[in-house]
């Protein structure tokens, strides 16, 4: 018996009988003979982290774009966050620890440079639209690599069904996408407060005394509610009454933070960058230089481009075209 194989046997042993066992995976798209040291989640797991797009997200925006400062989080720091919490949570119920990390770490292999504001500009230049999560399955699946990263069933369909109104078919895939939303409403009220957009006092006050006044108690509140309330079931949830403050709360993100004066300002500077990057690669596809050269032949794989390249690249590329030689080497 091998590694893998006494790792199989563990996972029967311990596992919930809700949980995913890894060699009963619903399989890849093209044959991979099996690991004798991991499991095929853990092979997907390894494949995410040394992946380009991986290491990529640690220059991508989260909320706050070019912020000032050291402390602020990037796309790569909420996916590290979001790994954090989706693991605590599928320890306590004894779900599937590598399939829920593997799709957590691949769940915004997709987003594009400067955050949602990004994501909203392609989504009004490609001709049906633009959605991260869909464009963080087609990473996986075609443009990481020479044939994609070969992912499972399981973890494609909690990176596809992490956002969005789809419900993964796994308990592992609703851990990712309740672990999602509690690292980035927390975060992004502590980076908020940090740039100083908004004050603790400005939070709505009832979900505070629900959640907790501190970041760490919003954080522990939310996961340890979302255990207690999940233990022996067929989903994964949180209870009436943090869901709904948890809901205020993103409530309030979207209307003060992410939809603000300041961020519309931001979005918009974005969105002109976007557009122009955009436009010019499919009108001149020759500037586009290595591997990316040869696939730019119209609107879907420009946005693959686009959506592919960091903040300060986006920016770089930018200037490099629209701005006076001069302008552009202060950059």
């Amino acid at each position: 018996m091998n590694i893998r194989q006494q790792y199989q046997q563990f996972e029967d042993q311990f596992l919930s009988p809700y949980a995913v066992r890894s060699k009963d995976t619903k399989g890849r798209m093209r044959y991979l003979p099996p690991c004798e040291v991991r499991t095929d989640f853990q092979r997907d797991r390894d494949r995410i982290i040394h992946s380009k797009a991986f290491r990529r997200l640690k220059h991508k925006t989260q909320v706050f774009i070019a912020p000032e400062g050291d402390h602020y989080r990037t796309r790569l720091t909420h996916t590290l966050e979001v790994a954090q919490i989706a693991r605590t949570i599928a320890r306590a119920l004894r779900l599937n620890e590598d399939l829920t990390e593997a799709i957590a770490l691949g769940h915004d292999l997709g987003h594009t440079p400067f955050g949602h504001a990004g994501e909203h500009a392609l989504n009004r230049l490609l001709p049906g639209g633009f959605r991260h999560y869909e464009q963080s399955l087609r990473v996986v699946d075609i443009l990481e690599g020479d044939q994609g990263l070969n992912l499972t069933y399981e973890v494609r369909d909690g990176i596809l069904k992490h956002s969005g109104d789809a419900e993964p078919e796994t308990l592992e895939g609703m851990v990712v996408k309740i672990s999602d939303r509690i690292a980035y409403i927390n975060h992004d009220i502590d980076d908020a407060l940090r740039a100083g957009k908004i004050r603790i006092e400005e939070l709505p006050y009832d979900c505070l005394e629900i959640l907790g006044r501190k970041h760490s108690e919003r954080i522990n509140t939310m996961v340890r509610d979302t255990i207690l309330h999940s233990t022996g079931k067929p989903r994964v949830s949180m209870s009436s009454e943090v869901g709904e403050a948890t809901q205020k709360l993103r409530d309030f993100l979207f209307n003060v933070v992410y939809m603000g004066i300041e961020a519309q300002q931001e979005e918009s500077k974005a969105r002109f960058i976007i557009e122009k990057i955009f436009r010019l690669v499919l009108d001149r596809p020759e500037l586009v230089s290595g591997e990316h050269g040869k696939n730019i032949m119209g609107e879907r794989e420009a946005a693959d481009f686009v959506a592919g390249m960091t903040d300060r690249y986006a920016i770089r590329f930018f200037s490099s075209h629209f701005l006076p030689m001069s302008v552009a080497d202060l950059g």
